[in-house]
């Protein structure tokens, strides 16, 4: 070709490069506008783009079988679906279906890893807003069991070298773990801590290549003062990952408090909660701690709460035969003072073995019959047989209040001790004195 053809040939291509970027730019723009269908759409069509261009790409490889993936054009998809100042969830729920490709998962998870740490870096304060998208993404990663399972990807090639990282599982599972080692190293929200727990066990730790290294985000959630119930389930997961937490009945027992009752993992935390208190080789004084802080809570407990800890109490008692001086102390003396310390946060401390079980012989008077009858268990010699408590665990009070209404009553309900004679009531009565019928 002559010279000029050529210089016009590569002003031609420069030229619709630029074209090219510009479109990109603004439909990255787009994915943060109002309406979800325009975001929808210019998420959709970046992501063909993405496939179009790692099938044919815009430069060269540096060697022959060298893996080619759009990555600078993907990152800028997951940085506008991270936005700081807009809730993608339901663009990241479209998103989704991307993830079911294995070189689009593998991407997402290094360009969320580096964008996670680019906006923490820019912003001092960072907003709600962008720890939740992020969360949304991050938890919607899900990795395959066996390495023969990845064979899905979104942009096709020939062949599959296996010098590619992104055709083994193992570079998957280091990924997957800086991910979220990146994103949990940050103090996030006390409502990403509890979605974060919720879905340790299960989700992330048997996927990270070294579970270990989660001790240092599962200590400082442990320790996070307002963490609810969900703290103490994650202790199952640890035992499995020999990950162990110091004090961690102190903790558990420090977690009791009225809010117990009402959160929403309560069926589970008690669950869990009834596992970890089976052991016979724990000392009586914690046992014996336990079930005093669960009868105090009691007494301000509601009806449907009360009817599964009550038969917790007494479970507690059936194991741990050493902990029934709680309910009948033969050679004990009569006290003048409760000796159990509620606010003591060390169970060793509270003195709750020199105490009683009083607060079931009060609840013996509560005004729900079930809960007075199921107090009123302790009168008699506790069965050798536990009762289970998992049918109980997600009683709840519109159950209760069902059940009460479809009971029977006994004919009709007398409504004086001494049935009324005559018109004018009993020979006694005011009327009667004062009043005759002629």
């Amino acid at each position: 070709l002559p010279a000029g053809s050529q210089g016009a040939t590569r002003k031609y291509k420069v030229w619709m490069r630029h074209r090219y970027r510009s479109c990109l730019n603004r439909l990255q723009e787009l994915l943060v506008h109002p309406s979800f269908e325009v975001k929808e759409l210019a998420l959709s069509t970046l992501m063909k783009f993405v496939q179009l261009e790692g099938a044919r790409p815009l430069e060269k490889p540096k060697w022959d079988g060298y893996y080619l993936f759009p990555r600078q054009l993907f990152k800028a998809v997951v940085e506008g679906l991270l936005s700081p100042e807009d809730d993608c969830s339901l663009l990241l729920a479209r998103f989704r279906e991307y993830l079911e490709h294995d070189d689009i998962r593998y991407h997402t998870m290094q360009a969320a890893t580096d964008t996670v740490g680019r906006v923490t870096d820019r912003h001092p304060e960072v907003p709600l807003t962008f720890w939740n998208n992020a969360f949304t993404l991050l938890s919607s990663v899900s990795l395959p069991s066996q390495e023969r399972g990845i064979s899905s990807f979104y942009v096709k090639h020939g062949e599959l070298p296996r010098t590619w990282k992104v055709v083994h599982l193992k570079e998957h599972r280091k990924a997957f773990q800086g991910m979220w080692l990146g994103f949990l190293k940050h103090k996030l929200p006390l409502s990403l801590y509890k979605k974060v727990l919720v879905i340790m066990h299960d989700s992330i730790l048997p996927h990270l290549a070294q579970p270990s290294l989660m001790i240092d985000f599962l200590t400082r959630a442990y320790d996070v003062g307002e963490c609810p119930a969900p703290a103490c389930l994650l202790r199952p997961g640890l035992r499995q990952h020999n990950l162990e937490y110091p004090d961690f009945y102190r903790k558990l027992y420090g977690l009791l408090d009225p809010s117990v009752f009402h959160v929403k993992y309560r069926a589970r935390f008690f669950h869990l909660a009834d596992l970890f208190l089976s052991s016979s080789h724990l000392p009586a004084y914690l046992v014996a701690a336990f079930a005093k802080r669960l009868s105090r809570l009691a007494l301000t407990a509601p009806p449907e709460a009360l009817l599964m800890v009550l038969p917790f109490i007494c479970n507690l008692l059936r194991r741990h035969p050493a902990c029934r001086v709680l309910v009948h102390r033969p050679l004990g003396h009569e006290l003048d003072a409760d000796p159990y310390d509620p606010e003591e946060e060390d169970p060793a401390k509270s003195r709750a073995l020199e105490s009683s079980l009083w607060e079931l012989q009060a609840l013996q008077q509560h005004y729900h019959p079930e809960v007075s009858q199921a107090a009123s268990v302790i009168n008699q010699a506790l069965s050798v047989p536990e009762v289970s408590i998992a049918p109980l665990l997600e009683l709840t009070a519109f159950e209760v209040f069902e059940r009460d209404l479809k009971k029977k009553g006994q004919g009709s309900v007398p409504l004086e001790f001494i049935p009324a004679r005559g018109l004018l009531g009993r020979q006694d009565d005011f009327c009667a004195q004062h009043f005759t019928l002629s």
